[in-house]
């Protein structure tokens, strides 16, 4: 019975995906277009928050907050970067 449902599912499968208009389709990654998005996607070198003295310690990050009277903004982070926890 298993193999007979798994036929009509790749059946079924291979309908739908050709009942699809091309329009719908992405089109092929040409190198043109591959050279466009990736210049596109690159951070550009004036990004407001590469103006901010970021501290890489918390201590010096403590005294120059203590020198200027100014808040400590703490990013933290737990778990994979790509946010996989």
């Amino acid at each position: 019975m298993s193999r007979i449902l798994r036929l009509v599912l790749l059946f079924g499968i291979a309908v739908l995906g050709s009942a699809f208009p091309s329009s719908l389709r992405a089109e092929p990654l040409t190198e043109t277009r591959f050279r466009e998005l990736l210049e596109e996607l690159q951070p550009s070198g004036n990004e407001p928050w590469r103006t901010i003295p970021w501290k890489i310690s918390l201590l010096d990050a403590q005294r120059s907050a203590a020198q200027t009277n100014n808040p400590i903004f703490i990013w933290a982070m737990d778990g994979h970067p790509l946010g996989c926890t």
